[in-house]
């Protein structure tokens, strides 16, 4: 997949959800980026920046659009066995894969990442890493909440990151019922 071979062919498929549009990009066999269309970040410089050259094509070989319905609808296991191909240096993908271990309904905080991952020190790096990840929910950086309980940093949006936990029925200090409304 080097960037002077032939462009990289992409499915893009849009997914509505009650959080805002989704944008998956995937390979027949794996998802290699998920985002907020509204979001912060746009995932084809990182996929650029990893492919090179891409070549976008409508579809959904991976049925992402079938298992958000289900995952937005309580299925909350609907994206657990969904193979992902993310990229990055070997930490990311070690913070990534760690990330992909917290169950629906739980929340750990970046200490408790960083442990699990071998690197207790490296409480910041793994910020990093959880806020460069590029498959969100899917890889669930939302779960990550600070030492003191708090909720921080989220790509998407502390409104969505509130949502998507009150969704899952993760015991945070969520303000406002409300809140996990905003976007039904």
């Amino acid at each position: 997949m080097g960037k002077d071979l032939e462009p990289t062919v992409l499915a893009r498929v849009r997914i509505p959800g009650p959080v805002g549009e989704l944008a998956g990009f995937a390979r027949k066999d794996a998802l290699c980026a998920l985002s907020f269309v509204d979001g912060r970040y746009d995932p084809l410089i990182g996929l650029r920046q990893r492919f090179g050259s891409v070549l976008l094509e409508d579809g959904d070989p991976l049925g992402l659009a079938a298992r958000f319905r289900a995952y937005f609808r309580g299925a909350l296991d609907a994206l657990d066995d969904l193979a992902v191909d993310t990229g990055g240096t070997p930490f990311q993908r070690r913070v990534w894969s760690v990330l992909r271990t917290i169950p629906a309904g739980r929340t750990w905080s970046y200490l408790e990442v960083a442990r699990r991952v071998g690197a207790p020190e490296a409480v910041r790096a793994v910020g990093a890493a959880n806020g460069a990840n590029p498959a969100a929910i899917v890889v669930p950086c939302h779960r990550v909440i600070g030492a003191n309980g708090k909720l921080v940093g989220y790509g998407g949006g502390l409104d969505r990151k509130r949502w998507l936990l009150a969704h899952e029925k993760a015991p945070v200090a969520l303000p406002g019922a409300h809140q996990a409304r905003l976007f039904e």
